[in-house]
């Protein structure tokens, strides 16, 4: 069953608003496991598909919290590019954020990474499955 809204006529600023008013639920089911149920601003898919924002899923896992000082030193680029790429995944709400003085902490919060685990378990039970009968039909070939 898959379940579409879509929104007509609409220009990319007042896209913007509604979706920040409002949660359109996206859901594409595959067999039991719901592949996608965007409650976020942004999908998770989305953003762990940069080689970057997953890197820096990465480092927040390595520790509690971290500064933007402290992650920005690892990339070739500027502290602006860096914050885009954690707005990207705190609007996933893979990253939340605190403000302590002047800095700003991050941390990791895999909870939304579990989508993609169950969706990649998943195929993973399909892969071996297919090997298993792949295997059973060789076999049989070679009786």
């Amino acid at each position: 069953m898959f379940e579409y809204f879509f929104l007509v006529k609409l220009n990319v600023n007042d896209y913007e608003k509604i979706l920040k008013l409002i949660v359109i639920p996206w859901k594409y089911y595959l067999g039991e496991v719901v592949v996608s149920d965007n409650k976020h601003l942004r999908d998770v898919y989305d953003a762990i598909a940069d080689p970057t924002r997953r890197q820096l899923i990465q480092l927040l896992a390595e520790t509690d919290e971290r500064p933007l000082h402290e992650l920005t030193e690892h990339f070739q680029m500027g502290r602006t590019a860096v914050s885009k790429h954690l707005t990207v995944l705190k609007e996933a709400e893979l990253v939340f954020d605190r403000k302590v003085g002047r800095e700003t902490l991050f941390r990791l919060n895999a909870l939304p990474l579990r989508e993609v685990q169950d969706w990649v378990g998943f195929y993973s039970k399909f892969w071996s499955m297919n090997m298993l009968r792949l295997n059973k039909l060789l076999e049989e070939e070679e009786e």
